[in-house]
């Protein structure tokens, strides 16, 4: 089976909410939302396909935005989706989703429909509008009688690090099927996330402790470990152990900038990731990806660069997050800022 390359696609700003941590809006909250036309989104579509056929992977797309949905061609799009077999997962909002509108998403391929929760009722209404937590619990059950995976994604702060464990109860509660978490990227003039190496160590234990349990319970729940250091935590206790016969130089894991994944704005901008500020490479409108893939996009794949990665013996598995790095620091090769490990 050919691997799959995943394309974050934003087809549109637009959005019901204007969440304090938001990527799109960090800096300039009265800018206008773009969108991108139906002409532009075929030939976008047909440059990623090229892409794929050219290094021999299959496509993916996580469709999103702003709120997908509110995208006037939203079901056109999802429909030469279908035609052509290309599986996708949307990440969205809970407020235009009921039965009809997820039968017909479930009827033209979607595998996932991923929700936010960053924090319990007070805290998730104040990162994003009121109503949004309730909302997100009600739409969890309609999602999953149309046969669509949910999926609780949570951005972890230090506005927030203290409810995770009940956001993890609260999800499990309502039936969600996959549950995963990552943490805030610093943008625009806020340069830290507030949560010290440490105290997300502790997190992370707290929360395996957590998932083990659910486990043994027979809690349907999958707990999608997302963010890299969970393999570092992993190596400390015994449960993540180097391969005898892993290659050097070879790349097995950790972050999948530069190796199975890139984004696409609106405008067309291709970028690195999403959640790394400045990395645009490319447009999918006027440069053939699989051109952007060998040349603009090879800075990301220089392993020797990161600062404390190249040294650690995990750096082909873990590499933490750049995205974080870069956010706080302002250098993607810079040490993972919650990385809590000593390397000589």
């Amino acid at each position: 089976m050919r691997q799959y390359f995943s394309f974050q696609w934003h087809i549109t700003d637009e959005c019901d909410q204007r969440c304090k941590h938001c990527y799109i809006y960090a800096g300039d909250s009265g800018k206008p939302p773009e969108r991108m036309g139906w002409p532009q989104m075929e030939r976008v579509m047909a440059n990623c396909l090229d892409f794929c056929e050219t290094f021999n992977r299959l496509p993916y797309f996580y469709i999103t935005g702003g709120d997908p949905i509110l995208h006037p061609d939203f079901w056109r799009l999802l429909e030469a989706l279908h035609a052509r077999g290309i599986p996708f997962t949307i990440l969205g909002n809970p407020f235009h989703l009921d039965d009809a509108v997820c039968a017909r998403l479930r009827s033209l391929g979607c595998e996932k429909y991923q929700l936010s929760l960053d924090g319990m009722r007070e805290t998730h209404d104040w990162f994003r509008k009121p109503g949004s937590f309730d909302c997100t619990l009600e739409r969890i059950p309609v999602i999953r009688r149309a046969g669509i995976r949910s999926v609780i994604m949570t951005t972890v702060s230090g506005r927030n690090i203290d409810e995770v464990p009940e956001i993890i109860d609260t999800a499990v509660a309502c039936g969600v099927d996959v549950f995963a978490f990552a943490r805030y990227c610093p943008t625009g003039e806020e340069r830290e996330t507030g949560i010290a190496p440490l105290r997300y160590r502790e997190l992370l234990e707290t929360c395996d402790r957590k998932f083990k349990a659910y486990e043994m319970a027979g809690c349907h729940t999958y707990f999608n470990k997302k963010d890299h250091l969970w393999t570092l935590y992993a190596y400390e206790i015994g449960e993540f152990s180097l391969p005898p016969d892993a290659q050097p130089g070879m790349i097995y894991g950790g972050c999948n900038c530069g190796n199975c994944h890139l984004t696409i704005l609106p405008s067309g901008e291709l970028y690195a990731c999403r959640r790394v500020q400045n990395s645009r490479v490319g447009s999918a409108l006027t440069d053939r990806i699989a051109d952007v893939w060998v040349h603009p996009m090879e800075k990301y794949r220089d392993y020797d660069r990161f600062a404390k990665c190249a040294r650690c013996e995990l750096l082909a598995w873990c590499r933490g997050c750049p995205a974080v790095a870069r956010g706080t620091n302002g250098n993607f090769y810079d040490a993972d800022p919650q990385c809590w490990k000593d390397v000589v």
